[in-house]
């Protein structure tokens, strides 16, 4: 009796809910507008001390608040390209935080090297993302223009 009650819980909360935020990937949990790379990282770490039970628990986390809840309850999701911007920038990020750490254990530079070399991949990586967005902008104009030309072809 209890199997049958909980596999009948289990299906309803599955009906219900789009997403399990106790386990959803990172690219996942950024699908949904208002949550990028670094809110999405919040979720996880949460996650890995606390059980999340509903939606209304992402509140405990700095940073989220009821404007992202309610995207996530009525399912409101980013658009294809703003999701590809949100996962490349996150990919420059974590490269750009591997580095960083490298550097630091490095142990034939000095001090000052080590801060001129974390300046330097800070700053490229700040410039890949930049590249990643100005494509993007071209993309979606692009986009844009051809949703036109279809209209005035009608």
């Amino acid at each position: 009796m209890k199997k049958i009650l909980i596999l009948i819980l289990l299906s309803v909360s599955f009906i219900f809910a789009e997403i399990n935020f106790n386990t959803a990937s990172k690219e996942k949990l950024m699908t949904y507008k208002g949550i990028g790379p670094k809110k999405a990282d919040k979720i996880i770490k949460y996650r890995k001390k606390n059980r999340i039970k509903n939606v209304n628990d992402l509140l405990n986390i700095k940073g989220i608040g009821p404007g992202i809840i309610e995207n996530i309850k009525v399912g409101k999701q980013v658009s294809k390209i703003k999701y590809e911007v949100k996962k490349k920038k996150s990919n420059i990020d974590d490269s750009k935080k591997a580095k960083i750490k490298k550097v630091k254990k490095s142990k034939n530079l000095t001090k000052e090297q080590k801060t001129a070399k974390k300046k330097a991949i800070k700053t490229k990586a700040k410039e890949k993302k930049k590249k990643v967005v100005k494509k993007s902008k071209a993309k979606k104009v692009k986009k844009q223009a051809k949703k036109k030309s279809k209209k005035e072809k009608k």
